[in-house]
């Protein structure tokens, strides 16, 4: 007879493919009915948080849903970070935990549902009657809102029999949010206008643009406004035509393209909520220029906007082409395109090789890595001030092939936890972690996750310069104490060849020509590559430079 976890389970597993976990006696059950009874794989991890980051990473990678376990107590408290994160990126996910038992607390246990809420996650908790149901509510929650949710089965009822598992049933989830009604279509009439007599038209597009599916449709919008476009770090390679794309917008941006984005008249905002380093602390667009914003939030997000359409972009994009081709008012934006050199404007700095004190400059480590990678490549990026040269030297070919879990919650530590996720949702490509020393050693229990999940195809890209290097920029440039943002050299390269991995320590630029060679190598006949990069403290990033202005 079902029990049931085994309710949990296999309802679970009509709607996900992949559980990222480490197993305790909390969710035991739940793992048994899962791997005996379902043909969802489940990809183990070594510390909790990383079941949950993986997850996310999944999602971000894949558009599809996944999930993650952990037991109950020290095992659920321990995932509360990647649980934040995800919350703040809007990051949907399920996370099936174990919980007290229905009679009440034992002495180690806490309350996980304060714990889930504190961090914005709802909690569900299956009963002896109602685990199924209970499941589809979860994972209809996690998609309608875009937010992790927690499933949680009481120590006590997880082995009981619950009968025969109801079938499947189809998921309800809302539609794409049209603009409404007059309102709306009066909105879409007057940016379209605007569009129309615009004489340097600019289309800044994000996440939320990607998730709506709506590249093709902003293609479109760009080609009859004659608009250059931009993207956030999160949304960089969502236009089709990469002749008139200034990349990405704020600090990772190219100087020459940012002053092409401030000479824009008229801009509008597609599934971008333009937060603080996507708008250079407020200085992205010129005083004068006239900001749009196309989001499903209730209301604009920035003070700078001075029109809204609330709508799923890909709806809106679609409703502005069909308003200006209706009104023959489509046209080439004043010829801007013609008139400015974008493929100049994004080139970014190429470095001195090495820097003053020796060590390596991570500008041209970036950019000769820009040449090598291969070009089926999915980044993940870890959180730090080492994120920067990713996102400025290494171009992507879609939004789902440049993962950043972290970066909403400002975390560090999450980077070879995300290996495992974007390694299980796409098996055909180069999965390319970037990380720092920091981070790197306080996610280092799935180090040995990242080369098992990876194999073959995965490359670590470890900024290694013996610091914390955003305190260092930050408060080091104060005058405070330097010790606690030092980190004695860590040796990444022994670390990885420990957990079966083939390391390079790389202390000048032709070390990393073993790239190359392991690129042509075939597949199954190499293994996961991690690269130890001795880089220079001393270089500040752009972006950094531009936090520190604005803090002064």
């Amino acid at each position: 007879m079902p029990t049931v976890s085994a309710h949990v389970a296999r309802t679970l597993a009509a709607h996900v493919d992949h559980v990222f976990g480490v197993m305790g006696n909390g969710n035991a059950y739940f793992l048994d009915a899962l791997e005996r009874e379902t043909d969802a794989a489940f990809v183990a991890v070594r510390h909790e948080v990383g079941g949950v980051v993986a997850a996310d990473a999944h999602f971000r990678a894949s558009g599809r849903l996944a999930a993650a376990t952990a037991t109950y107590g020290a095992g659920f408290t321990n995932t509360l970070t990647g649980l934040a994160e995800a919350v703040q990126a809007g990051v949907p996910l399920v996370l099936v935990v174990g919980d007290e038992p229905t009679s009440g607390p034992r002495p180690w246990g806490v309350d996980q549902i304060a714990l889930a809420s504190a961090v914005g996650a709802r909690t569900y908790t299956v009963g002896r009657t109602d685990a199924a149901a209970t499941t589809v509510i979860a994972i209809e929650h996690a998609l309608s809102y875009r937010v992790p949710t927690v499933l949680a089965i009481p120590y006590d009822v997880a082995s009981f029999e619950a009968g025969d598992v109801p079938p499947t049933v189809p998921l309800r989830l809302p539609a794409p949010l049209e603009p409404a009604g007059d309102f709306g279509a009066t909105a879409i009439r007057r940016l379209a206008e605007r569009l129309a007599i615009a004489e340097r038209p600019l289309l800044l597009a994000g996440r939320g643009a990607w998730l709506a599916g709506a590249g093709a449709a902003l293609g479109e919008l760009a080609a009859a406004t004659g608009a250059l476009t931009a993207t956030t770090a999160l949304g960089r390679g969502i236009f089709p035509d990469a002749r008139f794309d200034l990349g990405v917008a704020g600090g990772f941006g190219a100087e020459g393209a940012m002053e092409l984005v401030r000479e824009a008249d008229v801009a509008v905002v597609f599934g971008a909520s333009l937060n603080q380093f996507t708008m250079r602390f407020g200085e992205l667009f010129a005083p004068g220029a006239h900001v749009a914003q196309v989001d499903t939030a209730p209301t604009a997000t920035h003070p700078h906007v001075g029109a809204y359409v609330r709508g799923d972009a890909a709806l809106v994009a679609r409703a502005l082409v069909a308003e200006l081709d209706a009104t023959g008012a489509s046209r080439t934006g004043g010829g801007w395109r013609e008139r400015v050199d974008v493929a100049a404007s994004v080139r970014h700095d190429p470095g001195t090789g090495t820097a003053e004190e020796g060590r390596l400059d991570p500008r041209s480590v970036a950019a000769r890595l820009a040449e090598l990678l291969p070009e089926d490549r999915v980044v993940v990026s870890d959180g730090g001030h080492f994120i920067g040269w990713a996102n400025m030297y290494w171009p992507v070919a879609s939004p789902d092939r440049m993962i950043m879990v972290g970066t909403a919650f400002q975390s560090i530590g999450l980077g070879f936890p995300s290996v495992p996720g974007a390694a299980a949702a796409r098996p055909d490509a180069t999965i390319v972690l970037t990380t720092g020393d920091g981070g790197g050693l306080m996610a280092l229990a799935d180090l040995e996750s990242a080369v098992r999940t990876a194999g073959g195809r995965g490359i670590a890209v470890v900024w290694n310069d013996a610091v914390y290097g955003a305190e260092v920029h930050v408060y080091g440039a104060k005058g405070l104490a330097p010790e606690p943002m030092q980190i004695p050299q860590a040796d990444f390269a022994g670390l990885a060849a420990a957990v079966g991995a083939e390391a390079v320590v790389v202390r000048e630029l032709a070390d990393l020509d073993r790239l190359a060679e392991w690129a042509a190598e075939p597949v199954g006949e190499r293994r996961f590559l991690l690269l130890d990069c001795r880089v220079s403290d001393r270089v500040v990033a752009p972006y950094q430079r531009e936090i520190l202005h604005a803090n002064r």
